[in-house]
């Protein structure tokens, strides 16, 4: 489908000649209020909000660190041959949700250790959060014109324009082509888990469900939407490397609610509030 639009101007300010761009005003946003929604629930089990806190700070830079390392795992072939440095050249793009998810889980696995907190019930506290902020920074996505799927037929185009407005239909043309909004796709389905999750809470889930629900509710959506989009990492030709992901991801974690419930490693609720190292 042909269009013409302007693009929206990806710069949120400049300061002096330094340009503050709306991803990572977007990323930062999504961040902090994830951070707000996590203290609200730890406050609500009785948990320390310092622990939240403490976790986060360490976890972001991991998190960011991991994505970008997950991405140049798979697109060697491109730094290979170039500049060294391009490899920690993220400014110019290339991270990786799963890469910094990867980097998160094993950051907060460490830090429960040493504080000897149960992890699974900080991962339950922060899974809602996990996915409000990957809700809200897609659209960080939105604003580069990026992680959107393939061109849209003049059908779907005039489908879109009866629900979409103008802002979102513009950027997603493209050098004249108009492509799928799989940003708002993934958008739409995570807030649709946040939602899940926060319903999810009133029944006596054992601890490590909630994010273990979390995993899965996630993993589905990414799979189906994996396969719309143009940019995907590859694990091999015609095999992407979210879609496979995504899978294990879902298989892992139904097998671990499972395990857990029948060798009793999850009690019932969280009906006390002290924190239990299991």
């Amino acid at each position: 489908m042909a269009c013409e639009a302007p693009a929206l101007d990806p710069v949120f300010l400049w300061v002096g000649s330094l340009p503050i761009y709306w991803y990572g005003v977007i990323i930062a946003s999504g961040a902090f209020l994830g951070l707000w929604v996590a203290t609200r629930e730890a406050d609500r089990l009785g948990v320390k909000k310092d622990y939240i806190i403490d976790l986060v700070v360490f976890a972001i830079p991991i998190a960011i660190l991991f994505a970008r390392i997950y991405y140049v795992i798979f697109e060697w072939d491109r730094y290979a041959g170039g500049p060294w440095w391009k490899v920690f050249a993220v400014w110019e793009g290339g991270i990786a949700i799963h890469g910094a998810l990867i980097g998160a889980v094993l950051t907060a696995i460490v830090f429960t250790r040493v504080r000897r907190l149960s992890f699974w019930q900080i991962a339950d506290i922060l899974a809602p959060s996990i996915i409000l902020g990957q809700a809200i920074g897609r659209w960080g996505n939105f604003m580069n014109q990026e992680a959107h799927g393939g061109p849209i037929s003049e059908a779907t185009y005039n489908n879109f324009h009866q629900y979409l407005p103008d802002f979102i239909m513009n950027q997603m043309c493209i050098d004249g082509t108009m492509y799928h909004p799989t940003f708002l796709y993934e958008s739409i389905w995570n807030i649709l888990g946040f939602g899940l999750l926060l319903l999810l809470r009133k029944y006596p889930l054992r601890r490590g469900e909630l994010f273990l629900s979390y995993v899965i509710w996630y993993s589905i959506g990414r799979y189906f939407i994996e396969g719309m989009r143009t940019d995907s990492l590859y694990v091999v030709a015609n095999l992407r490397a979210a879609q496979l992901l995504s899978v294990i991801l879902i298989i892992v974690a139904i097998a671990l609610i499972i395990y857990r419930r029948k060798k009793g490693l999850s009690d019932k609720t969280y009906q006390g509030k002290k924190i239990e190292k299991k």
